[in-house]
C-alpha cells in the first residue's frame, strides 16, 4: 500500500473513531430536553467534523449525567 492510501484510511478511522465517541457522550450527557439531545446527535453525525463542532459547542452546554446509587 503506498503512504496515501495509509493516511486516508488512519484518517478516516480516526474520524470514525471520534463520531463514535461523540455519539456515546451525546447519549449519556443531559442537554435540558430530548429535541436538543436529537440535534446535538445529527451534528455528530456531521462526516469529518461533526464530532469537532459537538466538543467544541455543545458539550460545554450539556451536564454530565448524574452518579448512580454506591453499590456497597
Amino acid at each position: 500500500m503506498s503512504p496515501i492510501t495509509i493516511t486516508i484510511i488512519a484518517v478516516g478511522l480516526l474520524a470514525w473513531l471520534l463520531t463514535c465517541w461523540a455519539l456515546i457522550d451525546v447519549a449519556g450527557r443531559d442537554f435540558g430536553g430530548i429535541e436538543k439531545k436529537a440535534a446535538w446527535g445529527f451534528v455528530a453525525f456531521i462526516p469529518f467534523v461533526g464530532w469537532l463542532i459537538y466538543l467544541v459547542i455543545g458539550r460545554p452546554k450539556s451536564t454530565p449525567p448524574k452518579a448512580g446509587p454506591d453499590p456497597s
